[in-house]
Parts: structure tokens; sequence; C-alpha cells
């Protein structure tokens, strides 16, 4: 073997070590985030469990809200220190990187415009108490029970499953619905031939049993009275007040009772109906 195989042989073994303990110090950093992520959403959530057994002035909703953006920016902060630390492992000079940074800052803001915008709201929502974690919102005609507050994004959940992820920037116009007490409106019909007056008395009772009966119901629930004289029968209307996102469970209540006292009354609920003459042709 030659003095020059021989140079060959170990500059190529120094590029091994070399390039080894990179991609070893690399992993150490990877595995190091992982593990720093790990324990500071126990920390966090510590943290937040014990603000909801001393409640110290936020309720469970806003500080569900408060964890979520936390571990966010915990998760960010962790991803620019192992980026950061990641070039400098490449051998990448740093101080450089960050004056060029500065001279192309102008080009990449453009960029980053929406993810400032996005980090900004983000803030503005948890401050402002817009909305917070399981509250039923409307979104940019988006309707849903809110999944989760993020630094950047917003996760929302609607009726059907899917879950729609908003930047935060993109939110404008939000209706919480979950704020204050919400309102169950039922509406049915009756036949013409029904005495209204027996259907009013029976219904007033019902009200005062279903009262009487469902905790989630703030007032009410009473009787409108006759609110139209529809094409099939006449439409009568019941009104209630109930707790925030529970109106939906107390119209179900109100809608299946009256059907049952209805058919306990024989107050007829009238549908409609079709009728068909025919006539035989004359075969003659």
């Amino acid at each position: 073997m030659g003095l020059d195989e021989i140079k060959a042989f170990f500059n190529e073994q120094n590029i091994v070590v070399n390039y080894g303990g990179r991609i070893l110090k690399l992993l150490i950093i990877l595995i190091g985030m992982k593990v720093l992520t790990y324990f500071g959403n126990i920390i966090i959530e510590k943290f937040i469990q014990n603000q909801k057994q001393h409640k110290l002035g936020m309720n469970e909703r806003k500080l569900d809200t408060l964890s979520e953006l936390l571990k966010s920016i915990l998760r960010y902060a962790l991803y620019i220190l192992g980026i950061i630390n990641g070039l400098d492992v490449l051998g990448f000079p740093i101080g450089t990187l960050l004056v060029g940074a500065g001279l192309g800052g102008v080009a990449i803001g453009f960029g980053a415009q929406s993810l400032i915008k996005d980090i900004i709201a983000g803030f503005f929502i948890l401050f402002e108490d817009q909305f917070s974690v399981g509250e039923y919102v409307t979104i940019e005609n988006m309707e849903g029970i809110v999944e989760g507050v993020g630094l950047r994004i917003t996760k929302i959940k609607d009726f059907s499953g899917d879950l729609h992820i908003i930047p935060n920037g993109l939110i404008g116009k939000v209706t919480n619905h979950s704020r204050d007490n919400a309102r169950a409106l039922v509406e049915f019909d009756i036949g013409y031939d029904v005495n209204i007056d027996k259907a009013l008395s029976v219904l007033n009772k019902l009200c005062e049993d279903i009262k009487n009966t469902n905790e989630n119901i703030i007032e009410g629930p009473s009787v409108l009275g006759v609110t139209d004289l529809g094409e099939y029968g006449v439409k009568l209307k019941i009104a209630a007040r109930t707790k925030p996102m529970e109106q939906w469970g107390v119209e179900r209540e109100i809608r299946k009772k009256v059907k049952d006292v209805f058919e306990a009354e024989n107050i007829n609920i009238p549908f409609p109906t079709r009728v068909i003459i025919t006539k035989n042709g004359n075969n003659s």
C-alpha cells in the first residue's frame, strides 16, 4: 500500500468520524426536543390543573384554552432552538446567517407576515376571551365546538364530525353561542277542528310539568299562543330560556311530550293529505 493510499484511507475515516459525530449530535438535539416537549406539556398540564382546583379567577374553558396556547408556544420555541442548534452542528455560521437574515429580512418578511398575523391574533383571542375550548361558536360561516386554540391556528369540529383548521389571522366575525342563556323554540300545528282554548290549557299544564322537572330550563317554557294560521292547521309555539348548549335537548323533550299529551287528549296534529279522484272511461 502506497503513501497516497494510506493518506486517502485516513481521510475517508476522518470524514466518516466527522459526519458520524454530526449525525449523532443531530439525533441528540431531536431527542432532546421531544423530551423537553413531553415534560414541558406535563408541567403545563399540572399548572393548569392546579389553577382549576384553586379556582383563581379563570373558568375551566379559558384555562383549557390557555393550556393549548402555552403548549403551542413551547413547541414553536423548541423548534426554533432545535433549528438553530442543528445548523450550528452542520457547520453553518450562525452569526453570518443572522446577518444574511437581516439583509434578506425584507423578502422573508413578506412571507412571514401571515404567520406573525396569526400569532398576534392568537394572543388577542385568549386575552380578549373571545372564545374558549369547548364552546359552541360560529366563525366565518362555520359552526361547531372549539377543539383547540393554538398560537397560530384554531380548530373547530362541526356537528358532522369534520374538523376545521382556521388560521387565527383569518378569524374576523365571531359569534359565541355559549356565553349566555340559549333559547329553545318549538312550533307545531293543531287541526282547525280542535278547540284552541282546550289545546292551550293542555299545553300550559304541560309547560308547568316540564319546568318543574328539567333543571336545564332557566325561564319558561311558556305557550306563546297562536302564531299563524297555516295551510294545514293552526300554528302554536312554545319558548323557553335554557342553560348554554342545552336548548336542543329541551326542544326534543318538548316535542315528545307535546306529541304524547296530544294523543292522550285526542288533539289532532294535521299532516298533508292527498285525495286522488279517478273517473272510469266510457268503453262503449
